[in-house]
């Protein structure tokens, strides 16, 4: 009734039933891979919601004050404002404690399910004609996502933050010609610098939420729009979507998940501790934490660092330092060929027609093979991130464990997408799609005359 009513109040004022009427008996799939993408949507309103509490207690100047809180191991020593605000948000702020940890539990979460989001669309084909452009709205949406922690983890001026501003830093000089404009341009000076945090607080707190918000409005106005891809069915067609309307089910179910992603935030941040700046102390130029590592989402630039070649080149006088190909090189890359890959895979499979089914991932054996191949790439560099902490725990010298990774660096992500590639196309004659309907060929094995065993179809 309230629906019914509110309906007929909105219809009276702006003749708006019939897009009403349309929205709520939209249809949506059922299939349970779809509803990562509002796991982003949920935790990025919970980033949303906690990062407004956290601005109001929060001080952006670098500038030193004698610490006098609760947190006795400080008393006396001079710390950053920024720094002091934020252990005066954990220990003096009702909740204020909580709400942080939520707010940065939500970043990994929001970041994570971005990343199985792009994989589920890569796998089954969903980036295909007419959905390109929307692809590429949701690699920007991440490159933003990524950018948008770094700063956020680097607002504390806590010693372990300032140990990843002063390596970003360094790439962005690393930049031939004019590395050192942007790096003087994006920190505010040579760094440290008490510019810094003041900067990234404009960029976190408002340019790149509001860029963020944009996108994501967008990509689900084009989703909207287009509709949504869905797997091969007994009903289901490239002209049709099956599953369930917006109202009621549908909604209850997105209102349900939304529930319990908030509360799963929250007991993250209630009872697993979180990025302890109180540990680290306060960013000092001189000094520098170790063992540090970056948030997991970044762990396969900082593993990109550690491995990558000690090239370094002299070009006109310039000498380009070897963190450019790493930091620099290898994400362009990388992100490069993530954004052409609608229009790569176009030109080598020559699929001009538009595609509203999505492939099973075995349909594609060698894209299948692609994508565990990078993503086994990057998480051997993320692993070897950690490298100190493995060669302390392990009683393994550090050189030996870098030579292992540049070693398995190579060789796994060829194996594991050979790998991958085999699987896929044994599944595929098993399972063979057509006309949207998928067929099990059932086999059996019959022993021949020679003693060796064939394959019979059933």
């Amino acid at each position: 009734m309230i629906v019914k009513r509110s309906v007929q109040y909105l219809d009276d004022r702006l003749g708006s039933s019939a897009f009403l009427r349309a929205a709520l008996t939209k249809v949506f799939p059922d299939h349970w891979s779809f509803m990562l993408g509002e796991i982003c949507v949920y935790a990025f309103l919970a980033l949303l919601i906690t990062g407004t509490y956290i601005a109001f207690f929060f001080n952006d100047s670098s500038s030193l004050i004698t610490y006098n809180g609760p947190y006795t191991s400080l008393i006396g020593r001079m710390v950053p404002q920024a720094y002091a605000s934020v252990l005066n948000l954990s220990f003096q702020v009702p909740l204020g404690l909580l709400i942080r940890q939520m707010h940065h539990w939500a970043a990994l979460v929001f970041i994570g399910s971005i990343i199985l989001h792009m994989m589920r669309i890569f796998f089954t084909g969903a980036f295909r004609k007419p959905r390109e452009i929307n692809w590429t709205i949701g690699i920007l949406l991440f490159l933003l996502a990524m950018g948008e922690g770094f700063l956020g983890y680097s607002l504390p001026d806590d010693l372990l933050s300032g140990a990843g501003l002063r390596i970003a830093y360094s790439v962005a000089q690393s930049i031939p010609y004019i590395g050192s404009s942007i790096a003087f341009a994006v920190f505010g000076g040579v760094f440290p610098t008490e510019n810094t945090t003041q900067r990234f607080y404009v960029l976190h707190v408002w340019i790149l939420p509001l860029l963020m918000a944009g996108v994501i409005a967008l990509h689900l106005g084009m989703v909207w729009r287009q509709h949504h891809t869905q797997f091969p069915g007994r009903k289901a067609t490239e002209n049709n979507v099956v599953g369930s309307k917006l109202w009621p089910s549908y909604a209850i179910k997105s209102i349900a998940l939304m529930i319990m992603t908030f509360a799963v935030l929250a007991l993250l941040g209630g009872f697993f501790t979180i990025n302890p700046v109180w540990m680290y102390g306060p960013f000092e130029g001189w000094k520098i934490a170790s063992p540090s590592q970056p948030d997991w989402y970044l762990a396969w630039l900082d593993g990109s660092l550690r491995l990558g070649p000690a090239i370094s080149l002299t070009l006109f006088g310039h000498t380009i330092s070897p963190l450019f190909w790493s930091g620099i090189v290898l994400p362009l890359v990388l992100f490069g060929c993530m954004f052409a890959w609608p229009e790569i895979e176009r030109i080598v499979t020559h699929d001009e027609l538009p595609h509203n089914l999505d492939d099973m991932p075995y349909e594609k054996p060698w894209r299948l093979g692609i994508g565990v191949a990078v993503f086994t790439f990057g998480a051997v560099l993320g692993t070897a991130s950690s490298d100190d902490l493995q060669a302390n725990y392990w009683h393994i010298d550090v050189e030996s464990l870098l030579f292992f990774y540049r070693i398995l660096l190579v060789v796994a992500p060829i194996a594991l997408g050979l790998l991958a590639f085999v699987i896929g196309s044994e599944l595929r004659t098993r399972f063979e799609t057509r006309d949207g309907q998928t067929q099990v060929r059932r086999a059996t094995l019959i022993r021949n005359a020679q003693g060796g065993y064939d394959e019979q179809n059933l």
